[in-house]
């Protein structure tokens, strides 16, 4: 079964408007209000392409009640531990021209609610993936990565990893199934450049040298790439107009699982992931998912090197 893991869980809150101006009263219209959480958009996308998964992380308070009750009417599985604080609301407001995101740092988690947590993921009986997405939140310190890797190598989970944290570096050592950085994280964490093919070539195997036996590198409009260490394949991107790229890189990896982890079918993976990902970057939230398959046509999978 797979898990996923949200340290820091959110409401989102979507809102577009037209000529934001300071100092006034801005009107604005189609405002969203979704659960929300790295981690929490894996599951749901998941739920989306039929493939099962529970919901693990720290939620409290009215927010994290209404995220667990509301993904709870959506007949999924959520194993919350509770914090006396407040789970966090972020806004995103789009103008039409720009985006504009207000995200907050969320909630304290005492050393006994990590205690409980890494307790709760040595018990679950049925554990065979974790998808651990997104920040830490207030009162966790970045060894806890640490202590939940440690945690899952005991008893052979795999881990798929989409943080941004620098840790992400000395994590490698435990050897994850998959990282999805994006080229900004690369560069920032890693120190590699990845301008042209040659560099990313490079990089790839810079990372998998330091551990990482998956490779999923995105690029926004340059597309992404795909490295398992032997073969290296790009793929290109679907243009869209955006409207919040809130939830897309969730989405997309969430795509990518949904076929990778079933079958191992790299090339279709990649597509549903680059469709997945657009179709959600041109609507609040995680949208409907209607144009998934429309997209799935334009996208192009090439294999760089066997």
């Amino acid at each position: 079964m797979i898990y996923t893991l949200t340290t820091n869980p959110a409401i989102d809150m979507n809102i577009t408007g037209h000529d934001i101006r300071p100092d006034c009263v801005n009107r604005t219209g189609d405002v969203v209000y979704s659960p929300n959480g790295k981690g929490v958009n894996v599951s749901l996308v998941l739920q989306h392409f039929g493939i099962p998964s529970r919901v693990l992380g720290f939620f409290g308070g009215f927010t994290g009640r209404y995220i667990i009750d509301a993904l709870q009417q959506r007949q999924m599985d959520c194993r919350p531990v509770w914090v006396e604080d407040t789970t966090r609301i972020n806004i995103f407001v789009n103008d039409g021209d720009r985006e504009y995101k207000f995200v907050n740092a969320g909630s304290q988690v005492p050393e006994e609610k990590q205690q409980e947590l890494l307790h709760q993921l040595q018990s679950l009986p049925d554990i065979t993936s974790l998808v651990i997405s997104g920040s830490l939140p207030q009162g966790i310190e970045e060894s806890f990565y640490d202590r939940i890797l440690s945690a899952c190598a005991s008893r052979q989970v795999q881990v798929v990893l989409d943080i941004s944290s620098p840790r992400l570096r000395e994590l490698l050592k435990y050897r994850p199934l998959l990282i999805k950085p994006n080229d900004d994280e690369v560069q920032k964490i890693f120190g590699f450049s990845t301008a042209d093919e040659g560099e990313v070539r490079s990089a790839m195997q810079a990372l998998h040298s330091m551990g990482a036996q998956n490779v999923l590198l995105t690029m926004g409009e340059k597309g992404a790439w795909f490295s398992d260490g032997r073969v290296l394949y790009h793929c290109s991107a679907q243009p869209v107009q955006l409207l919040s790229s809130a939830c897309a890189g969730d989405a997309a990896l969430a795509a990518f699982l949904s076929i990778w982890l079933e079958s191992g079918d790299v090339v279709q993976a990649l597509k549903k992931s680059a469709a997945t990902g657009a179709n959600v970057a041109e609507s609040n939230a995680l949208g409907d998912f209607a144009k998934v398959e429309e997209y799935e046509k334009n996208i192009k999978v090439r294999k760089v090197e066997a």
